[in-house]
């Protein structure tokens, strides 16, 4: 816990200012005494009233146990109205999660002709899209790119390339742009390039790579109806192995995908059984070209439920606004921020536009976080 969450409340219980009874069944079972109307059931130490208050040791339970269960979860995420859920994911985030804001940036230094199938890929050489193409960027390229991250004031900077994985060739490229970086800069440096092995990773580790990106994408029991040339087996050894390699791992997914609020669920809990405290949320932006394009947007009612059950999953990680949140509005945007979103893709992402620094920097200390 980074800090007391005591000093945040000036009251001994967080009061909602309604509470629906469909939220009753879900405070039952995550073991608290409820009390709506003429409802009362006593499960555990803490209450809500029928006035709708919150004991604190919620909080701490969710803190102690590292996050809720898989039942409370799911029951939390489909049963509790969201500006309850929100102000729960807030209480937690609040008292656990860091409150220095992480910021990073991205250069797409190798683009298109990949080989892999990702349905929801721009990038990917199975479908026609109008993505730029280009082989790997040289270092000149890139330390411009990290020099003008830096300069803004954004803490990290990654090096993102299409394909499977990096050829040797490619290899020794990055690892002399990231000890040419390492000079130059003092920006933290990351990479996610695909499904490299072990040793690769220690190469790239000792040229001054200290974080490692793979993203699992979505729930284990999903993935293969979005990808057929790899496994998300395949993308979990990866992130092993670059943890071995003596790198910080970073992993999340995308939402909006056709996937169930329980198939979101499942991805949280892959990510915290593997210790992932880096965890990016995309929001799919539908590519023309890809097998996703057209499928409707899921709501920003949907992201900022989300956001908060990944929250109160993982209540001390940093969970990181990716791609696709250009399009949410400046409400749902400051919702999310409040209700665990505590670090972000800052500038433009892959193949969609981002928003601009000065415009995420005031939101970010709007929110109550630190630079």
């Amino acid at each position: 816990m980074k800090r007391s969450y005591r000093k945040l409340f000036s009251k001994k219980s967080l009061r909602f200012r309604r509470w629906g009874r469909k939220g009753y069944s879900a405070f039952c079972s995550i073991g608290r005494h409820v009390t709506i109307g003429h409802v009362s059931k006593g499960i555990a130490d803490a209450s809500l009233d029928k006035s709708g208050a919150v004991d604190e040791s919620f909080v701490e339970r969710v803190i102690r146990h590292g996050g809720l269960g898989r039942e409370e979860a799911e029951s939390m995420a489909l049963a509790v109205p969201l500006p309850q859920l929100v102000a729960l994911a807030t209480a937690v985030n609040d008292a656990c999660s860091p409150r220095r804001f992480d910021t990073c940036s991205i250069i797409n230094a190798k683009s298109g002709r990949c080989p892999e199938d990702c349905r929801w890929c721009a990038q990917s050489a199975h479908y026609h899209t109008d993505v730029s193409c280009y082989p790997l960027l040289d270092s000149d390229a890139v330390l411009k790119a990290a020099r003008q991250c830096e300069g803004q004031g954004i803490g990290r900077f990654s090096i993102v390339t299409s394909g499977r994985r990096l050829t040797e060739k490619e290899i020794d490229s990055i690892s002399c742009t990231a000890a040419l970086l390492k000079k130059e800069c003092g920006i933290s440096l990351c990479l996610s390039a695909g499904l490299l092995d072990k040793s690769a990773l220690i190469r790239l580790y000792r040229a001054g790579i200290s974080r490692y990106h793979c993203n699992l994408e979505t729930a284990p029991s999903y993935f293969g109806q979005l990808c057929s040339t790899h496994t998300q087996t395949e993308k979990v050894k990866t992130l092993h192995e670059a943890r071995e390699a003596g790198m910080d791992i970073c992993s999340g997914g995308i939402i909006g995908m056709g996937e169930t609020m329980a198939q979101r669920l499942e991805l949280a809990f892959t990510l915290r059984e593997l210790g992932v405290k880096s965890v990016p949320i995309n929001i799919l932006s539908p590519i023309k070209g890809t097998p996703l394009y057209g499928i409707p947007l899921i709501s920003e009612d949907e992201i900022i439920r989300t956001v908060a059950m990944f929250r109160l999953v993982m209540p001390d990680a940093y969970l990181r606004f990716a791609g696709g949140r250009a399009r949410l509005s400046e409400q749902a945007v400051m919702t999310a921020f409040r209700a665990g979103i505590n670090s972000a893709i800052i500038g433009d992402m892959l193949t969609t536009t981002g928003a601009d620094v000065a415009t995420d920097k005031a939101r970010i200390l709007a929110a109550g976080y630190t630079l």
